[in-house]
This record gives C-alpha cells, sequence and structure tokens, in this order.
C-alpha cells in the first residue's frame, strides 16, 4: 500500500493516508464503437433481405424484404426446404404458394427481429386498391396461422395513389402498412394523412437516376439528390407532427446512410451493414425533429389531383415509380417460375 502523511492540521497525529484506488472499469466510448452500433444510437437500423442468416449476423430491431430479395434467398440452398414447405401448403395452387413462401420468409426472420418484419404484396396489384386490400388480408391470415400477431407485421406496397388508399383501409382496420417506392414528396404527404404506419423513401435510386440525368459519377454525401429528398420527407413530417415513421432505404454507399443518421430507421443491406460494422469514425446526428418544428415549410392539402399533378411534374418520381413496380413484378415471376417448376414435380 502506498501512503502520504496529511499535515493539514497541527493538532491532530499525522495519518496515513492510502492513496491506492481499485482499477477502474474502462468505459467505451463513441470511438470504440463501429459505426453500427453508433448509428443504432441514432437511429433504429433495419436489415433490408430475405436472409436469415445474414439478419442473424447484425441483430437488427426490424426487416424489410420484397419480391427481389424472396427471390435470391430461394434459390439459395440453405433455404430450399422453406420452399418445398410452401409447394406442399399450396397443393398445386400457384397463388396460395407465393403466399405462403412470402410468410414462410417473414416468420422465420420473425424468430430473429423484436421488431416488424416487412412484408409485400403482389407488385401486379399495385393499381388496384381492392385486390390489394384482400391480399393483404390473405397475408395476415395467413401469419395468425403460425402464431405470428399482426401487429409485428408492415404489409408493404407501392405508393401509387391506389396504393395509399388500401393502406387507409388497412390501416383502419389494425393492419399496419409500409408504403414502398417512395420518390416524392407528394406520395409521403399522402401516405401520412392517410395514416400510413410507415413509408420507405428511397435515396439510392433516386441518385442514380439523376447521376444519369446530369452526367456526373456522383455526388457529395450532403448534395445527394435521394439524401435530399429524404431529409425534406423527414423534416416535414417532424414540422406537423405525423407520427408515420420515415425509413429511409435503397442505399448505394454508406455515406448515404452516414447523411441521414437520425432518420426514424434506416434499412441497410447486409454489404452495407459490413461496411458500416468495419468502420468506427465518429458518427454525427443530421436529422433533428426538435429542429424540423421551427422550420419554414409549406403545408400542402393532398388530393387525389394534386398528387397526380405533383408526380406529373417529377419525372424523376414517375419513372423510378414505374420502374421500380415494374422490377419487382419481374422478379415476382422469375420466383413463380421456379415454383411451378417444384410444383409439377410434386403434383
Amino acid at each position: 500500500m502506498t501512503t502520504t502523511v496529511d499535515k493539514s492540521s497541527p493538532l491532530q497525529k499525522p495519518q496515513l493516508i492510502s492513496t491506492d484506488q481499485p482499477p477502474l472499469k474502462k468505459q467505451r466510448t463513441v470511438s470504440d464503437l463501429n459505426q453500427v452500433d453508433q448509428l443504432k444510437q441514432l437511429t433504429t437500423v433495419v436489415a433490408d433481405t430475405g436472409d436469415v442468416n445474414a439478419i442473424k449476423k447484425f441483430s437488427p430491431q426490424d426487416a424489410t424484404t420484397n419480391p427481389s430479395l424472396i427471390y435470391k434467398a430461394a434459390v439459395m440452398p440453405e433455404y430450399a426446404s422453406i420452399v418445398d414447405d410452401a409447394v406442399a401448403y399450396g397443393k398445386g395452387d400457384l397463388s396460395l404458394t407465393m403466399d405462403k413462401l412470402a410468410v414462410a420468409f417473414g416468420t422465420e426472420i420473425s424468430k430473429i427481429v423484436p421488431g416488424y418484419v416487412s412484408t409485400e404484396v403482389d407488385a401486379r396489384l399495385s393499381f388496384d386498391t381492392e385486390g390489394t386490400i384482400n391480399k393483404a388480408r390473405d397475408l395476415i391470415k395467413m401469419y395468425d396461422e403460425v402464431g405470428v400477431s399482426k401487429d409485428r407485421i408492415l404489409i408493404k406496397i407501392a405508393a401509387t395513389w391506389e396504393g395509399v388508399q388500401a393502406a387507409k383501409e388497412l390501416e383502419k382496420e389494425g393492419i399496419t402498412c409500409n408504403l414502398t417506392l417512395i420518390f416524392s414528396i407528394a406520395q409521403a404527404i399522402a401516405c401520412a394523412e392517410v395514416g400510413c404506419t410507415l413509408i420507405s423513401p428511397f435515396v439510392g435510386r433516386i441518385m442514380d437516376w439523376h447521376k444519369k440525368a446530369k452526367g456526373v459519377d456522383g455526388f457529395a454525401p450532403t448534395e445527394d439528390p435521394g439524401v435530399m429528398s429524404v431529409t425534406a420527407i423527414y423534416n416535414y413530417y417532424k414540422k406537423y407532427d405525423y407520427n408515420t415513421i420515415v425509413m429511409g432505404a435503397s442505399f448505394r454507399n454508406k455515406e448515404e446512410i452516414l447523411e441521414l443518421a437520425g432518420c426514424d430507421r434506416l434499412t441497410i443491406s447486409p454489404a452495407l451493414l459490413q461496411e458500416l460494422t468495419n468502420a468506427s469514425s465518429n458518427v454525427q446526428q443530421k436529422l433533428d425533429a426538435s429542429k424540423a418544428v421551427n422550420m419554414d415549410i409549406l403545408k400542402i392539402d393532398m388530393t387525389e389531383s394534386t398528387f397526380r399533378w405533383m408526380m406529373n411534374e417529377d419525372a424523376m418520381a414517375t419513372e423510378k415509380l414505374a420502374e421500380g413496380i415494374r422490377g419487382f413484378a419481374a422478379d415476382i415471376v422469375k420466383l413463380e417460375n421456379i415454383v411451378k417448376t417444384k410444383i409439377s414435380a410434386k403434383f
């Protein structure tokens, strides 16, 4: 023991004072955390994949899927049993088998993440309000059959006017919705005004369009058109106190993600989650609801005619929405062809 003599008072005998201290436990600082862990302190991190094993690796709060991601997962050997079980369930009915396949992947994912799992309706119903409503009800019923509560599921719908109206009805029934393929403030406002639970505004696809249109190789993160679009939507929602969750999606690089730190949620691919895991530079909050409240932002009353006109005037949003729907529909057809082969072999 190391000691010193306390001579502070001449009336007292000198005292031996220990200078030994128990070793302090090292506290983890922000600089000790990788960028995923830092990001989780500012926003809810969501895994954008149908790969169950990848989701396990990164421990996200939620997970999102779409037809393209389900197709990629369905052709992986480790998930062959999920496809085979869906085929057996469908008993030769292609539509039923496809729905069961989406629900089967969602069910497996729900065992890993504690929050929402997004399951998308058939993109070919994007302009069919009643068809979308009926498909959503079917999917929720299938989840209920396997013991997954509807409050764990977000029904993912393309944000056409018809899709927004379908979500309006479904939300009234207690079926929560994720409106996807958001490329414009018009879509975002329409979704908020009908009470959608969550929207997925796309970042990378907006950047893709502007890169091609302007003939450039890329943008600085603060000038990225996709980042600017999501930022504008986030600020509008917070300014006017909408409860709809803003979940940035479709990222091309980790810089886009970091520029939206503070957004309600960010859904990120496994590849970009790995990049963020490998990096440890400080992550700063970029979006702040308390600041948005005081911003000068024009309120827009969203009617069908206003929606359609604003979309008409936005070439990027119109083109990317249509392209996104076509892409998801094409991947559904690819997946159907795989399922058809298995159905033919079994029945």
